[in-house]
């Protein structure tokens, strides 16, 4: 990865051996990895055993979780947060596993659409739950800093799993405790 920024700073015209970009391939290709270090994540490991026996059938929610990805188009930044809810069914997960499980799809090359699913189907899957809710709002430098330059933009996706689909009463509750 080194290699490559150092052919980009050659094809962009810079000077790769001046003082301000002698290190810089380093550098971006040490951000890259952090920035993609998804792709290296095992959601169970990630959890570790963090599912706990519970009663409760009420839905848990945890908001304004903090998002940083990489749009797969442009391989720029998209920035915002992320409401996640479930319904438990006989299980919960621990409560900072969920912002790690947002972490783990958010640090890949992505589309938001497909993360805010990713989230969701993640959730049910590993608690079992009765349904799952993700809603995730964001700005995105492809749309930003090039294209149409729309700063004030924000693009929200959400996904409804289970009794968060099935029903208008749980989905209504969600949308009126995130907002």
């Amino acid at each position: 990865m080194e290699q490559a920024f150092l052919d980009i700073l050659k094809k962009m015209g810079e000077d790769p051996t001046r003082a301000g970009l002698a290190d810089t391939p380093k550098r971006a290709a040490k951000a890259m990895q952090f920035l993609t270090q998804g792709y290296s994540m095992n959601i169970d490991e990630v959890i570790n055993n963090a599912l706990f026996p519970s009663d409760t059938d009420e839905m848990v929610i945890v908001k304004n979780i903090e998002l940083y990805s990489m749009c797969e188009h442009h391989m720029l930044p998209f920035i915002g947060k992320c409401h996640v809810a479930y319904i438990p069914n006989g299980k919960v997960i621990g409560l900072s596993k969920i912002a790690r499980i947002v972490d783990v799809f958010a640090r890949r090359l992505q589309i938001q659409e497909n993360l805010t699913n990713e989230i969701a189907n993640c959730i049910v899957e590993q608690t079992n739950a009765a349904g799952a809710a993700v809603i995730i709002e964001a700005q995105h430098m492809c749309m930003m800093m090039r294209g149409v330059q729309k700063q004030n933009s924000i693009m929200t996706t959400s996904c409804m799993l289970g009794a968060f689909r099935n029903s208008q009463s749980t989905r209504a509750e969600f949308l009126s405790l995130v907002k």
